[in-house]
């Protein structure tokens, strides 16, 4: 497989479909391999801003990414551009359910850590195409686990997501709450990751931590995400469709807060304790990142329309099957391993994606054409009614 680096534009799009890593490029990677991290789904929205701080901070970042079509892959090139640049960066076209490929992968990379981020992501999407999760997210998972288990990686790192607590009611949830009930495939998912991850890390020592992000937004964002679609919505004078008549509420989590919590945990691995067999504890743990502070959708919309001066068309729609009825974290275990907690307000993280939808996203031309459809069918927020969008929560 070759490795493609991002700073060289012939070569990277070249190297899309080549499969030997070269042996002038196997010697530059093996320059640093003692600080060099893999981060997996790099051309995606979280694992973008992970690579742009590990390069940052000094690290050699090996990303793949299979960069499929579930949305618009041209943003995903226009993320590695923007935001993976660099001589210490190297990019794989790699779809991880290849198990040939992966193994390739992990045999050229003597990776210090990895920073497991690619999925199958959307919840409704798991409603009409089941096949992709199990592809993504359940085989692509166990390809990784056996490479993490064949290299000398010294921290997994592995993304969850909070749709695992599914038809769980306590508010706020902690990791120690039960799991057993997912409401959707994709939630099923990732809680099957997590109880493979604890398997390998059992049997074969690995430390590993699992995180559960809540809702995460902000700059280069993910197009079916709630705040990417309802500013899109209010921008092209669109419907924004709201389930459960408005009332959902969301630990919306900006993506620096999540970004600082994964550095952060990065060198500090969970220890094992030496002991063998059934008994002994895995050297595993689960971590939550978000914000603790559940935002109604009703007051995401209008500090949309607050940044942007416009007014938003709401259509109330009833209870979606997959969703649920509000989210929110507690990160007191984040906070003690690493003593930080996320605190980005929604009201300046919506201001710096407004920002960025303007000044850098618009730009692009990737949107489509705005249409104005009639008013009448529709609500404004401004009439005494609630109101949400389609949007992933």
């Amino acid at each position: 497989m070759e490795c493609v680096n991002a700073m060289n534009k012939s070569t990277w799009d070249a190297g899309r479909n080549a499969l030997a890593l070269s042996k002038s490029e196997r010697r530059m990677m093996n320059k640093v391999r003692d600080k060099r991290i893999l981060v997996t789904g790099a051309a995606g929205f979280i694992g973008a801003h992970v690579v742009r701080r590990l390069l940052e901070d000094g690290f050699e970042v090996v990303g793949v990414d299979n960069l499929n079509n579930y949305y618009d892959p041209r943003l995903k090139d226009a993320r590695l551009r923007k935001l993976c640049i660099g001589p210490r960066f190297w990019f794989f076209p790699l779809d991880l359910a290849d198990k040939e490929r992966v193994e390739s992968l992990f045999h050229d990379g003597e990776f210090e850590a990895v920073v497991h981020l690619a999925a199958q992501a959307g919840i409704r999407h798991s409603l009409t195409s089941p096949d992709e999760y199990v592809a993504s997210n359940l085989v692509g998972f166990v390809n990784v686990l056996e490479g993490v288990r064949a290299c000398t990686c010294r921290h997994f790192v592995f993304a969850s997501s909070s749709s695992v607590y599914g038809s769980y009611n306590k508010i706020p949830f902690a990791e120690e709450d039960s799991t057993d009930y997912p409401v959707s495939l994709y939630g099923a998912t990732k809680k099957s990751n997590e109880v493979m991850a604890h398997a390998y890390s059992h049997l074969f020592h690995i430390p590993t931590t699992g995180l559960r992000f809540f809702t995460v937004y902000g700059p280069w964002g993910r197009p079916d995400m709630a705040v990417f679609k309802f500013v899109d919505a209010v921008m092209g004078g669109r419907i924004i469709e709201l389930y459960n008549f408005g009332r959902l509420q969301r630990d919306f989590t900006f993506v620096d807060d999540i970004v600082e919590g994964i550095v952060r945990l990065l060198p500090l691995p969970p220890n094992w304790d030496g002991k063998q067999g059934p008994g002994a504890q895995a050297p595993m743990r689960l971590c939550n990142i978000g914000n603790q502070q559940p935002v109604q959708l009703l007051h995401l919309v209008r500090t949309i329309e607050s940044c942007l001066g416009k007014t938003a068309y709401i259509r109330l729609m009833p209870m979606q099957p997959g969703d649920v009825y509000e989210t929110q974290a507690r990160v007191d275990k984040l906070k003690e391993i690493t003593g930080y907690s996320p605190h980005v307000s929604i009201e300046d993280g919506i201001g710096r994606f407004v920002a960025w939808y303007l000044g850098e996203y618009l730009p692009l031309g990737l949107t489509e054409s705005p249409q104005f459809p009639l008013p009448l069918p529709v609500q404004s927020v401004h009439q005494n009614a609630p109101a949400s969008i389609a949007g992933e929560g």
